[in-house]
């Protein structure tokens, strides 16, 4: 892995910003049960938002493009994207429509629930992606989710491949994709049950398997036009699956980082904006993956999702520990 004083390649970031609503509970409520809550915030979110914040703060040259409304939430958003050095001069902010939001319920144990509402987010056109076409010159890494309309995704995974880019698609949240947007995409970012629903129902392995177990889900996501893909497993770390990768550095299990985790809200869009910082510093996708890890880790130890993210010196100081 680089040093971190390393500086890094340039990322566009194409998606989402959102307002996240938390509200925090001893307990996630069950339908139609009403439960008493232990305080209310309104943070900066959406994936999208988020992975460049997460890549910013780690030293990276990110540019951000998307949608914010003409309100508080969207003078909010932009505020915390430019202090994290992530440059806000492709996000529109669109008339007569309101800033999405993402409404969060985060329990005892920081698991969580999350809904959202498009709002801004649902006006992002290809057309958008087009006019943001400067943004993408140059660019090393260029991250994407599906927060946005698949039009626009792949409008902005097209402009990324034509410009040399590596494309990093976070199929979440989860809906199906097209052959050319898969064809399009350099690492799939998933979790386990997201693979195992872009692989028809395919079984994912445990947390334990060794890597001949996870030999058949190479294979598949290679036929379906993925070269690579990083599953993670939540608590249990991540494996990196490579078909460009050597004979033996194919498979690599990521070990966990433990951690006294309070609210993990965010915490994949802090491992996608870690894993770009790193691919873009042109570390390989394992390292970069093994950093990504404990940056996410990191960001569990805080509530909210931006303001918890880590800088580089923080994680860098946690893998050498």
């Amino acid at each position: 892995m680089q040093a971190p004083g390393n500086q890094p390649g340039k990322i566009v970031v194409v998606g989402s910003l959102n307002a996240d609503l938390t509200i925090y509970t001893e307990r996630l409520p069950e339908p139609g049960e009403t439960l008493h809550g232990e305080g209310f915030t309104v943070n900066p979110g959406g994936k999208s938002a988020n992975q460049a914040v997460a890549a910013g703060k780690l030293g990276a040259d990110v540019s951000l493009v998307g949608a914010v409304g003409r309100d508080a939430n969207g003078t909010m958003l932009l505020e915390s994207c430019a202090a994290a050095n992530v440059d806000v001069s492709h996000v529109h902010q669109v008339p007569g429509v309101e800033t999405g939001v993402a409404v969060v319920t985060v329990d005892a144990s920081a698991e969580n629930t999350i809904v959202i509402s498009a709002g801004a987010n649902g006006t992002l056109s290809p057309g958008d992606v087009a006019e943001a076409g400067a943004a993408f010159e140059g660019a090393a890494v260029l991250c994407l989710c599906l927060e946005v309309d698949l039009d626009t995704v792949e409008a902005a995974a097209k402009a990324g491949a034509e410009a040399g880019a590596t494309v990093l698609l976070n199929l979440s949240p989860y809906a199906p994709i097209r052959p050319s947007l898969a064809a399009l995409s350099d690492v799939l970012l998933v979790n386990a049950h997201e693979a195992s629903q872009f692989l028809d129902g395919e079984q994912i392995p445990g947390p334990d398997a060794e890597a001949p177990a996870w030999e058949p889900v190479l294979r598949h996501l290679v036929a379906r036009g993925l070269p690579s893909a990083v599953v993670t497993l939540g608590a249990d770390g991540s494996v990196v699956l490579d078909s460009r990768a050597e004979a033996g550095k194919r498979i690599v299990r990521i070990a966990p980082t433990r951690v006294d985790a309070v609210d993990t809200t965010g915490a994949g869009d802090a491992f996608t904006g870690g894993l770009a910082a790193r691919l873009a510093a042109g570390d390989p996708l394992a390292e970069a993956a093994a950093f990504a890890s404990v940056g996410a880790a990191l960001a569990t130890t805080k509530k909210g999702t931006q303001a918890a993210y880590p800088d580089a010196s923080a994680v860098f100081a946690r893998l050498k520990a």
